[in-house]
């Protein structure tokens, strides 16, 4: 339902009066989304979060956008075509955009925000590694713009589609300092960021002039809701339409499901979940202690008691949405007395400690953990489980090599491509990577980056998931439905993959 004008200037005026957070979901026009985490940055270069993509992609745009289809369609780029054997893209760009600020979009917008991504600037953040391949951009026209490579890269037309290749506007960039970047973002998308208040929520409004026409709501709010009982009861008392993943624990799904103004959107995504192992110190150095901790546990019990099936048992760190995937690959069995032979066979003592690391926030992985702390019981070990602030674990406990034995990680693979998610995880000195160091490894993930035959480079990531498999680099865990908890008053409302929301053709009644 849209508002017309004077009735939506009046009831803007209102809730601006408001204390933040007391606008009820039922405001005419206005979605409210229940999000578990606060990103800390709405810059584009200084993230890696789900949670940030699921607000962010309502503000900016880039060249390209992947729908909830997973297809790759224009953005703020009309068309591209690939040149010089795969070493340079051109695109033609989009005419008539304005950012959210007045600026104009153009070619010069376009180098200033790869410049920056790959300069000094985007060193600090971890989304430069992705578009390493850029050696430059240079402006043909206005509204024509080549990448040039330093090699092919046969996933770089779906990382445009995301994060770290967000387009932003020079002066606004150039004229603010950094922490006001950050906090008050401006884009071309089809909503504006009118207020961001740290740990409470983000609100936005219609960008009515986006180049893809208006929103259909006035406005969107995003809450920031930790705790997965206290979202769903908001999601149940009317205050928020939409609970996204992974807040709504297994458990309450049910619950949602009787309530008939309430719904449950289950859809496959391409978030998996391991526990990795410190391979570089500690019982877990030990290859065949990983293993036997990996076939201690009855993974597949796992998933049919803790999670109600909502999830695929997986043999590598991949869902089957990923380019890579190798459907024939078997996870290591369920298989205790093997387990105690090898945990034997390495020397470890019973009742030797084992600290999991995890998310504090994420309850339904906190239930799968303690099953899997059960597990590693039965076999001799003292397993404890220590729950962390989410930005904690992802910014200082694992970057800086602090974890204990086995440790959460949850990933997207957000190009759908498993080198999006192998060579972050596995190649030496990246970010989620602080134990591991090995070469051959090394050299395959290296090698698969500029191959441009299909076929070759699906069977080298194929190679590199039975290599990272056969070392037991963490106990692959499953690839866990998105589950969605939606108010049935929302309408045009399509369920992505990926949390990454696109919010323009949703209404409200």
């Amino acid at each position: 339902m849209k508002l017309g004008k004077t009735r939506g200037a009046l009831l803007a005026a209102v809730l601006a009066a408001l204390p933040f957070g007391v606008m009820p979901a039922q405001a005419a026009g206005t979605l409210t989304i229940s999000s578990p985490q606060d990103p800390g940055s709405w810059d584009p270069i200084d993230t890696f979060l789900v949670n940030w993509s699921s607000v962010a992609t309502n503000i900016y745009d880039g060249l390209v956008y992947r729908g909830p289809d997973t297809k790759i369609v224009p953005g703020l780029a009309t068309e591209w075509e690939v040149l010089d054997e795969g070493k340079r893209i051109r695109f033609k760009l989009r005419e008539g955009v304005k950012f959210h600020n007045g600026e104009d979009f153009n070619a010069e917008a376009v180098k200033f925000t790869f410049d920056r991504l790959l300069g000094e600037e985007g060193k600090k953040g971890p989304q430069r590694s992705n578009y390493a391949v850029i050696e430059k951009v240079e402006i043909v026209d206005d509204f024509t713009v080549d990448l040039v490579l330093t090699q092919p890269d046969p996933v770089l037309i779906t990382k445009l589609a995301g994060y770290g290749a967000m387009i932003v506007p020079p002066k606004y960039v150039t004229e603010n300092e950094e922490d006001f970047v950050n906090a008050n973002p401006v884009g071309t998308g089809p909503f504006k960021m009118t207020s961001y208040e740290p740990k409470v929520g983000v609100k936005l409004e219609a960008f009515a002039d986006h180049w893809g026409g208006a929103p259909k709501l006035d406005a969107v709010e995003y809450r920031f809701i930790s705790e997965p009982a206290t979202a769903v009861a908001e999601l149940q008392a009317g205050r928020v339409d939409i609970v996204i993943p992974p807040t709504i624990p297994i458990s309450m799904v049910p619950t949602i499901e009787a309530d008939d103004k309430l719904e449950i959107v289950s859809v496959t995504s391409p978030t998996v979940y391991a526990l990795r192992f410190n391979t570089g110190n500690g019982i877990t150095a030990d290859e065949r202690v990983r293993k036997a901790m990996i076939m201690a546990v009855d993974r597949k019990a796992i998933i049919d008691a803790v999670l109600g099936g909502q999830a695929k048992q997986i043999a590598s760190f991949q869902s089957e949405l990923s380019f890579g995937y190798d459907p024939e690959m078997e996870p290591l069995p369920f298989d205790q007395a093997k387990a105690k032979e090898l945990l034997k066979e390495a020397g470890v003592a019973a009742g030797a400690p084992v600290q999991i690391d995890i998310r504090g926030n994420d309850a339904t992985f906190g239930e799968v953990t303690q099953a899997v702390a059960s597990y590693l019981q039965m076999v001799g070990l003292n397993a404890t489980i220590k729950p962390y602030e989410t930005n904690v674990l992802l910014n200082d406990i694992i970057p800086q090599g602090k974890t204990g034995e086995m440790f959460q990680q949850s990933w997207g693979g957000w190009t759908l491509d498993y080198d999006n998610t192998a060579y972050l995880m596995y190649h030496t000195g990246e970010r989620w990577n602080p134990y591991d160091s090995d070469k051959d490894l090394d050299a395959l993930l290296e090698s698969q980056r500029p191959m441009i035959d299909v076929d070759a480079r699906e069977k080298v990531l194929q190679e590199i998931a039975h290599y990272a498999a056969d070392r037991a680099l963490e106990m692959p865990l499953y690839n866990l439905n998105a589950l969605y908890g939606v108010n049935k008053r929302v309408k045009n409302f399509i369920a992505p993959p990926d949390s990454r929301m696109r919010l323009n053709e949703v209404e409200v009644e």
